[in-house]
This record gives structure tokens, C-alpha cells and sequence, in this order.
């Protein structure tokens, strides 16, 4: 196991206030929430060769504001989703030609400034993506690398993330790219798992046939992330909420994408020795990951018939759907 004891001392007194003002984090309890959840990985039975190292097991203690045992159940459920989807969450190399050819269309990218709350931004750009070239599976791994990289910074770990959407240039195809059922399952699955404190998301250019698609998504993510979710009509309005230097220059802001994604993918090839190793850590059982209680949560997560039935109305709007 790798240890680095001492690596969290050297973030800044200013970063580390926002940490023990939002996520309760002190030196005393880092220090024993991380002696405990590295002593429960060694004596799971159900984990093999997993990362502790302080990065890694503090994404874990931050998302959950250092409770250890939400922070033991989302580290068994990240180990899980890689599990069950391994086509689309594991092999995350940016220089594989197809995940490498996505990045570098601009996709997806997170932007090389902080924004004023100190956070990442991320970029989603529907143009980026050619559905006739690229399956979901390469949608999904882009996603997937995007977030397991930008997890490896402490700071990011702290301050979370925000998003920003563009849907300019959507049809049909981009739709009707996912199965329906798989969208549902790896949406759901991934809030649930991913340790990630996803703090704003901003969605521009939304053509009027996609409100069903945000409604359907709003209706599977927790209260907290729903109001974090807004949409805009314009640019303008966009950069009253989002800071002008994080958005390209294509968007309203300063820098050309194009620049943004190369300082990007250069930071994708300084942490892909540590993305690849992710790969390492196996789950052995799902056993010990709690169930919810809820009669209605159960029918949703395991396929029941409210669930199902609002799949396959879901499969028929991909069908009908139709673009301006």
C-alpha cells in the first residue's frame, strides 16, 4: 500500500479554511478518518490491490464531509460501477485512437483556469461528438477520464466542480446514441458513486425538444444537484453566472478551445500512468454495499415497473424524436 502521510500539509492556508468551513476537515480528523478507512480496505476481504494513498482515499472522506462510513459505501460503489461497466469506465488511456480522437475534438475538456470560487471547470461540447464515428461507450469513457483525473488534485477535491453544457449543433443521432435503459442505470449509478462534489451546472443552447431528456435526468439525480442544474437562453446570460476567462473563447471568453484542450490533454498525459493503475483494483463481491430501504428506491434500482415503463416511454421519444 502507498502512503503518503504527509502530502495534504503542503496545500494553502486559504484552501484549507474552505475545508474545514464546508467539509469539516481538520488535521486531527483527516489524519483519523484516513488511519481508519485505510485499517477497513486492509481488512476487506472484498478489495484487492486498492490505492491508499492520502489522494486517492481523500476523495472518498470529502464527498462524504468525512463520514467514514458514507465514504466506505461510496468507495465500495466507485470499486462496483468500474465492476459492472468496465467498457465504459476502465482502460481510460487519452492516447487509445478513439477516446484520444473525442478528446481532442473537444468533447470534453476541463478548463485550464480556476474559476473565482477556486473550482475546475468542465466543457461539454455536443459538437465535439460525432455520433456516426462514436458509441456511447466512447462518450462514456471521455466522461469517466475527464472526472478520474481531475480527482487526482487535492484542491479540486476540496473546492468540487462546475459544468457547462453546450447543445449547439445536437440531433437526432446524439440521441439516440445510448440505449435508453444503459443511460438510466449509468447515470444513476454514477452520482451515486463518483466522488465528486459537483457544484454548478450551466446548460446553453437546449433546443426545446431535449426538455423532456432534462426532465427525465432531474427526476433521477438528489434534490441538491437538481437545483444546481440551470439553463440559458444565451451566452450573456450564461457569463452573469460563469466567470468570462473559464469559458473559450468560442463561448463568449478569451482563450480559443483550441488552446484549452492541448494544456488539457497535457494534463491528461501527467496523470495517465495513475489512471491506468486504477484498473489494479478489483472488487471482489457487491455484498457489502447497503441496499436502500425505500420500497420505491428498490423498484427503481433493481428494473421495477414504474421504472420499466418509463424506459420504454422514454425508447419512444428517441423514436419520434425530432430536430429544428
Amino acid at each position: 500500500m502507498v502512503q503518503d502521510q504527509g502530502e495534504t500539509t503542503a496545500l494553502p492556508e486559504a484552501l484549507l479554511k474552505i475545508a474545514k468551513r464546508e467539509l469539516r476537515e481538520d488535521r486531527c480528523t483527516r489524519e483519523q478518518s484516513l488511519e481508519q478507512l485505510r485499517n477497513w480496505v486492509a481488512k476487506n476481504e472484498d478489495l484487492q490491490n486498492v490505492r491508499c494513498d492520502d489522494t486517492f482515499l481523500l476523495r472518498f472522506l470529502r464527498a462524504k464531509k468525512f463520514s467514514v462510513p458514507m465514504a466506505e459505501q461510496t468507495l465500495l460503489k466507485y470499486l462496483n460501477i468500474r465492476r459492472t461497466f468496465p467498457h465504459m469506465s476502465t482502460q481510460l488511456d487519452y492516447l487509445e485512437p478513439r477516446l484520444g480522437d473525442l478528446i481532442d475534438q473537444g468533447y470534453i475538456f476541463a478548463v485550464p483556469q480556476r474559476d473565482k470560487h477556486g473550482r475546475r471547470v468542465v466543457v461539454i461540447n455536443a459538437k465535439g461528438l460525432n455520433p456516426k464515428i462514436h458509441t456511447s461507450c466512447d462518450q462514456a469513457k471521455a466522461h469517466f477520464l475527464t472526472y478520474e483525473c481531475l480527482m487526482e488534485d487535492q484542491e479540486t477535491q476540496i473546492t468540487g466542480l462546475s459544468h457547462v453544457g453546450d447543445f449547439a449543433g445536437v440531433t437526432t443521432a446524439h440521441v439516440t446514441n445510448w440505449n435508453p435503459t444503459e443511460f438510466a442505470r449509468i447515470f444513476k449509478w454514477g452520482e451515486q458513486s463518483l466522488p465528486m462534489r459537483h457544484k454548478e451546472i450551466h446548460l446553453i443552447n437546449v433546443p426545446s425538444t431535449l426538455k423532456w431528456l432534462i426532465d427525465f435526468v432531474k427526476n433521477r439525480v438528489s434534490s441538491k444537484m437538481k437545483n444546481r442544474l440551470i439553463i440559458y437562453g444565451s451566452e450573456k446570460e450564461l457569463m452573469k453566472s460563469v466567470d468570462q476567462g473559464c469559458l473559450p473563447l468560442e463561448m463568449g471568453g478569451k482563450v480559443p478551445m483550441r488552446e484549452m484542450i492541448e494544456l488539457w490533454k497535457q494534463e491528461l498525459a501527467s496523470k495517465r500512468d495513475l489512471i491506468l493503475g486504477l484498473d489494479k483494483s478489483i472488487l471482489l463481491s457487491d455484498r457489502g454495499i447497503q441496499r436502500r430501504s425505500s420500497f420505491n428506491a428498490e423498484k427503481a434500482s433493481t428494473g421495477g415497473p414504474n421504472f420499466v415503463s418509463q424506459i420504454e416511454s422514454i425508447e419512444g421519444s428517441f423514436r419520434k424524436l425530432e430536430f429544428d
